[in-house]
């Protein structure tokens, strides 16, 4: 089969061709690896690439399936993982110089149900340090770059796993969430990403932001996305958060009919581009038809911005310790520039009201979904924007810039993105979805079916210029 085709197969639609013996598990790594060596000069995503280990875990997978061996989900399909997420053998700096050297001793959990179901890792993908930036940059690896137009960003911190996927270097990635991390590079480079209830999915070892971070899947479609969720989630000992059971082998779609559905353009205190509204306020219309009660609402509640703020920059702050001041070289300078400023600013006090209005909020958007049953929203305030610089132009006063995705790591429930459409210069553009707590089978229903009824976005794609090149054929 021509390599063109493999890459642009869902895992799904691999397994399944792997499984009837239609392709061979290694003509598809050698087909991934092929594309990874030829994109990676141009978009940077991987810190670490274990070409050696996934040719030979292919082998094993071809052999499995001529002995008719009982085949897991994921058989014989290509996943990166990002550098947040512990794989046995392979390095774990979280894109942080502190950890240069640092080799994980065992598997995260999703990482080894990842095995379990058959993936084959092909490496490890750019973070930002301790996936602080909203734009996937480090010490460790410089720049990721958006296939879409590689003087853009991917956004972050999943920006490495984002480009591996919609370069088609992979078909699915595992990527981490603490407000905004999957959802916000997924909008940005046309994916589909769920960040699920909190302790859906196990995290170990402890994120430094242990109180928001999730782990969650990357993919092009939402079976992919909802079958590698199911795959990663359910309870672990070493994470003591992760009390929830895995989620059913099957969605039942029922009901869905009977929904009510919101939708808020802005949450009530969001600034959005005109390149972002349009595109979702067109969806939103298309959606009408799908959910005829669907109503649309200003205020959902206020800015919780300041909360994630402090807990994010918290935790960074509790991870380096004394580093902050023995070795400031070693830290990313934003990042080392925010720690020095919360401590500087922060007192046990204000840290505490901040934790109580934490509470409050989680009460706000109870009491919110008690009225509906999905919320729909922009998932970014702006399109991808130039890749040297920090903020998106006219979001620099913002204290964190990713409105729409931050307010549900704080309160812990699931909430998705999907691509809805493109700006007038052809960018990507997302749309969330957030559900009440527990409910990933609503979201999963609702993502699938506004996905049928949405255009798709065109992945996987060459990394391409300014003018929409593809700069591999100007090689």
């Amino acid at each position: 089969m021509a390599e063109n085709s493999i890459l642009r197969m869902t895992a799904c639609e691999l397994a399944s061709n792997i499984s009837l013996g239609q392709l061979s598990a290694i003509e598809v790594m050698d087909a991934c690896l092929d594309r990874l060596e030829v994109t990676e000069p141009h978009l940077n995503a991987f810190v670490h690439v274990d070409d050696v280990g996934a040719r030979k875990a292919a082998q094993a997978a071809q052999v499995a399936v001529a002995k008719g061996d009982q085949l897991g989900p994921l058989h014989g399909v290509p996943v990166s993982v990002k550098d947040l997420i512990d794989v046995k053998g392979m390095p774990a700096r979280y894109g942080s110089k502190t950890l240069q050297d640092n080799v994980a001793e065992g598997d995260a959990p999703a990482v080894a149900r990842l095995r379990e179901a058959g993936a084959i890792i092909v490496g490890k993908t750019a973070t930002s340090e301790f996936g602080y930036r909203g734009y996937t940059k480090s010490l460790i690896h410089g720049n990721t770059h958006n296939p879409w137009n590689v003087g853009l960003t991917p956004g972050g911190s999943s920006g490495g796993a984002v480009a591996s996927v919609a370069a088609g270097v992979t078909p699915i990635a595992l990527g981490t969430d603490g407000g905004g991390s999957i959802r916000s590079p997924c909008a940005f480079t046309g994916l589909t990403g769920i960040k699920p209830n909190f302790g859906r999915v196990p995290v170990w070892p402890a994120s430094a932001t242990p109180t928001l971070a999730h782990v969650g899947p990357i993919a092009r479609d939402t079976r992919d996305c909802e079958i590698l969720l199911r795959v990663i989630s359910g309870s672990d000992r070493r994470d003591a958060f992760s009390l929830l059971p895995p989620l059913a082998r099957t969605r039942n779609d029922n009901g869905l009919d009977g929904l009510r559905v919101a939708y808020s353009p802005d949450l009530g205190y969001a600034q959005v581009d005109e390149a972002v509204a349009k595109p979702v306020g067109d969806a939103v219309a298309r959606l009408r038809e799908i959910f005829p009660g669907l109503e649309q609402v200003q205020t959902v509640c206020a800015d919780p911005a300041e909360i994630l703020a402090a807990e994010f920059i918290g935790g960074c702050n509790a991870r380096l310790g004394d580093v902050v001041n023995t070795s400031p070289e070693l830290v990313d300078p934003p990042l080392l520039d925010a720690i020095r400023q919360f401590r500087s600013d922060m007192t046990s006090d204000k840290y505490t009201r901040l934790l109580q209005r934490r509470m409050q909020h989680r009460e706000t958007m109870h009491d919110f979904f008690d009225k509906y049953d999905v919320l729909l929203t922009p998932t970014t305030p702006c399109v991808a924007w130039d890749i040297n610089q920090g903020i998106a132009p006219g979001f620099e006063s913002a204290t964190v810039w990713s409105y729409f995705t931050y307010p549900f790591n704080l309160s812990g429930q699931p909430a998705a993105t999907l691509p809805c459409g493109v700006s007038e210069c052809g960018l990507p553009v997302g749309l969330q979805i957030v559900v009440p707590l527990l409910r990933e089978d609503i979201l999963c229903a609702v993502m699938a079916r506004c996905e049928a009824a949405l255009a798709k976005s065109h992945v996987p794609i060459d990394p391409r210029d300014a003018k929409g090149h593809s700069l591999l054929t100007q090689q």
